[in-house]
């Protein structure tokens, strides 16, 4: 047997009594009986229920999360990372969209879990003092899971879509964020640069025009052909032969995009604020749901700030995206799209922080 798919099925029924185990999960607790009933049922438990002192049994002691603005590490920043939010969005709800998975118990087991989330600002915190504003935003947390323990996370959240809830906006924040850590303040700007020039490190793509394979039977092929070729090759016209006429798409600030033409045009213009920028595929899994196959794919950008685009004027600065994209593919296609990274933290890049 093997884990349940998350689509369509309510929150109430994935909180219940599972019954018998689905899915080889040595030393998990036994209230898991599969990969998905892990995540979901743990990240309840941690944040509606707010037993936050799980953490440190479902965390592993030197765990690195990896944001875009910086790695963190361990399990008491992971505590109080947790309460800081908390702090400011005590009532927070979140409901899992997706979480697609790969890997074994024996090396490991990555998932990557799409969350929307309800909140009210209540508490003073990153975004400032309280304003009693509700906000709505999605974030995806990929983990690699081994014996009932997170050892490696990736988070990215739509924190652009927060700040317009509470009526800022992502390059203000960005902006009011760089004057208080200048890059010259730490090592961050280092550590940004060791990824970018890792990213740079990797071979070129040649000029080829290879067929997509059907995603449901090649996942992590058709992931790296999309990127090397719509991305690193700038062929944008490829958009039609990757995605269905009717995609639509969900990207950072909560935008929305349908179809060819507006999905196209949002990538050449992310593309268009740097000349050489550099896109690679750190990570890819998917699972089939029916029809559909799903594909989480995890991406990282480097390029500098030489050009106007999509973020204003050239600032000349070094920038480095961490992204995850949910697909939704079905005869071949991608039919529904996801994709997230943090735009204040790219404001703050662009206005020279750390």
């Amino acid at each position: 047997m093997t884990a349940l798919g998350l689509y369509g099925r309510d929150i109430a029924e994935l909180l219940a009594p599972q019954g018998a185990r689905r899915q080889p999960l040595q030393g998990f607790d036994d209230i898991y009986v599969d990969i998905i009933d892990y995540i979901i049922r743990c990240t309840h438990r941690i944040w509606e229920e707010k037993d936050i002192g799980l953490i440190t049994t479902h965390y592993g002691a030197d765990c690195p999360i990896h944001l875009m603005s910086g790695d963190v590490s361990g399990v008491e920043g992971v505590i109080a990372g947790t309460l800081k939010t908390l702090n400011s969005f005590p009532d927070r709800t979140l409901v899992g969209e997706a979480v697609i998975w790969s890997g074994n118990e024996r090396d490991g087991y990555h998932s990557s879990h799409r969350i929307t989330s309800h909140a009210t600002h209540q508490g003073d915190g990153e975004f400032g003092p309280a304003t009693g504003r509700s906000v709505c935003f999605t974030t995806i947390a990929d983990c690699l899971c081994l014996e009932n323990r997170i050892i490696e996370e990736w988070l990215v959240r739509d924190n652009a879509k927060i700040a317009r809830d509470l009526g800022f906006s992502a390059m203000a924040l960005g902006q009011a964020q760089a004057k208080l850590s200048p890059a010259t303040s730490s090592g961050i700007a280092a550590w940004r640069q060791k990824q970018m020039d890792e990213i740079f490190s990797h071979d070129a793509s040649d000029f080829t025009n290879p067929s997509f394979p059907d995603p449901a039977k090649e996942p992590e092929e058709f992931a790296h052909l999309v990127f090397q070729q719509i991305w690193n090759l700038r062929r944008l016209s490829r958009v039609r032969e990757a995605y269905a006429a009717h995609t639509h798409w969900a990207g950072p600030d909560a935008r929305l995009l349908f179809g060819h033409g507006e999905i196209a045009g949002w990538i050449g213009a992310l593309l268009s604020m740097s000349k050489g920028a550099k896109v690679r595929v750190d990570h890819v899994g998917s699972v089939s749901e029916g029809p559909y196959t799903n594909i989480a794919v995890r991406w990282s950008f480097a390029g500098m700030h030489d050009s106007t685009g999509l973020y204003g004027p050239p600032s000349h600065a070094p920038l480095y995206i961490l992204a995850i994209s949910h697909w939704r593919t079905l005869n071949g296609v991608i039919v529904e799209e996801t994709t997230i990274f943090d735009e204040i933290a790219l404001w703050h890049q662009i206005s020279g922080g750390a």
